[in-house]
């Protein structure tokens, strides 16, 4: 590829480009091929489910208000009355003291989490990614400036405190959190975020902050539990990012937040330059439209039976074909060991029975695939055989 015409960094990126989108566009050429419904597509995280009835009474009650001014230039943190809502939400599903000054509407979780990286991170900082991570991770750091820093969470993907230990250096400046996991569908236990924090409290000083970014869009599509286990309980230097995508079932809708809780040092400092970034960056924030709409409805819950359903279907019958697999804990991937060595090896294999999945080193994990339910179940019961007879060709 030519680097005379573009960024030489941005080129070699794009050589790199996320496994996801490289398998997506595979899919889009068999369906063309051989149509939609004989193509067995697992490998976007996009929300299927339906979104509740009062996000769409929301959109109604909003899009029927003929107030002009509701339509012009806001703070660039948002809304207050869209900031005091989540905020009165995250207080009932933290618990941390939050309030309305201290939230700051971005342009999904990935406006946010670019913002928080630029607004924490001087260049050379180390930010340690746990793996396997979402792969847009790396480039929201180094975007900052940043060096990402690989960790290998351990074979049930937990964070593996030891070798985080091991990482942290006087260059270390954040820790990126994602429970539930993409793409594991891992939730991080209540004694695993104890001793992270332990770990994080015994290196961090005014003098050397250590950050903890968690990112949180899938924090609430959890199956065997009631609250999902979160290190803001146990770290006051923690920065909450996360989005409606998940929750609202509203990806398109690109309306997320970062939430600085009480107990985190200097946070007006910190909101103040995530607001500037929000213009700066030229994320703004999230659109009026949904922020109104958002105010209306930001403790609502999409269906999570629905997907819990299709983790069941998907994953009883993987395991009786002889898949090694942890069960996922929330979100809405499986992130089973291919039985071949080379993951992208097994993953061409599911290829030619028109199945597409992810092979685990597009997420720093290979020996792995990230299989995706949240799609309609008939494409889980038309892909099964098919995960059978390419099990069956390898043995």
């Amino acid at each position: 590829m030519s680097t005379t015409v573009i960024s030489a960094k941005v080129a070699a990126d794009m050589q790199s480009a996320s496994w996801i989108r490289e398998m997506f566009e595979r899919g889009r050429r068999l369906k063309a091929e051989y149509g939609p419904e004989n193509v067995h597509d697992f490998t976007l995280g996009n929300p299927n489910a339906d979104p509740p009835e009062e996000f769409f009474e929301a959109i109604l009650a909003v899009a029927a208000e003929r107030r002009p001014e509701l339509h012009r230039y806001m703070p660039n943190a948002g809304f207050e009355e869209t900031r005091a809502a989540v905020a009165r939400f995250l207080v009932r599903e933290y618990g941390p003291a939050l309030d309305g000054a201290m939230v700051v509407m971005t342009t999904g979780a990935a406006g946010g989490m670019n913002v928080t990286m630029r607004a924490i991170c001087n260049p050379g900082d180390e930010v340690i990614i746990l793996a396997p991570f979402f792969p847009e991770y790396r480039f929201y750091v180094e975007q900052a400036q940043g060096i990402p820093v690989i960790v290998q969470t351990d074979q049930d993907f937990q964070p593996d405190i030891a070798a985080i230990e091991r990482a942290i250096t006087p260059r270390t400046r954040a820790i990126i959190i994602n429970s539930p996991n993409n793409p594991t569908g891992a939730v991080y236990t209540e004694q695993r975020c104890r001793e992270l924090a332990d770990l994080l409290c015994r290196h961090d000083s005014e003098q050397h902050p250590i950050y903890a970014v968690l990112d949180d869009p899938y924090r609430r599509i959890v199956y065997d539990l009631k609250r999902c286990p979160s290190l803001v309980d146990y770290y006051p230097r923690t920065i909450l990012v996360s989005s409606y995508s998940k929750d609202l079932s509203i990806a398109g809708e690109r309306a997320g937040y970062v939430a600085l809780p009480a107990s985190l040092p200097h946070r007006e400092l910190i909101f103040s330059a995530m607001a500037m970034l929000n213009r700066t960056l030229g994320f703004v924030n999230a659109p009026a439209l949904m922020q109104r709409v958002i105010a209306r409805c930001a403790d609502r819950l999409c269906d999570v039976n629905f997907y819990r359903q299709n983790r069941d279907l998907l994953c009883n019958a993987l395991r009786e074909y002889g898949y090694e697999l942890t069960t996922p804990g929330g979100a809405f991937y499986a992130f089973p060991r291919t039985p071949l060595a080379d993951d992208v090896e097994f993953v061409n294999l599911l290829l030619k029975e028109r199945i597409l999945v992810v092979p685990g080193r597009g997420f720093g994990r290979p020996g792995h695939m990230r299989v995706s339910y949240c799609v309609d179940r008939q494409t889980i019961e038309r892909g099964l055989p098919g995960f059978r007879r390419a099990l069956e060709a390898v043995r």
